[in-house]
C-alpha cells in the first residue's frame, strides 16, 4: 500500500480536529471564512492549501498553526 500524500495526511489532521470539536464541515468552513466544498476537498486530500487558509483553519479550530502539522512526517 502506498504512503499517503502530505495533502491526505493534512486533511486527516483537519478532519480529526474538526470532529473533536463537534463541528460539521459547514460550521468549520463558516468559522474559517472558507467554502464548505473547499473544506471537504482539504479533508479528502484533494486541495493544496495555501498558508493564509492554513492560518484561517487553525484559528477556526482554536489551535496553533503548527498543531495542524503534528501528525505529518
Amino acid at each position: 500500500m502506498p504512503t499517503p500524500s502530505i495533502k491526505t495526511l493534512f486533511g486527516r489532521s483537519i478532519r480529526s480536529l474538526r470532529e473533536e470539536r463537534g463541528y460539521s464541515q459547514e460550521e468549520l468552513a463558516e468559522r474559517a471564512g472558507l467554502h464548505r466544498n473547499y473544506v471537504g476537498g482539504i479533508e479528502r486530500g484533494e486541495r493544496n492549501v495555501g498558508l493564509e487558509n492554513v492560518a484561517k483553519l487553525a484559528k477556526a479550530l482554536k489551535v496553533r498553526t503548527r498543531e495542524l502539522f503534528d501528525s505529518l512526517p
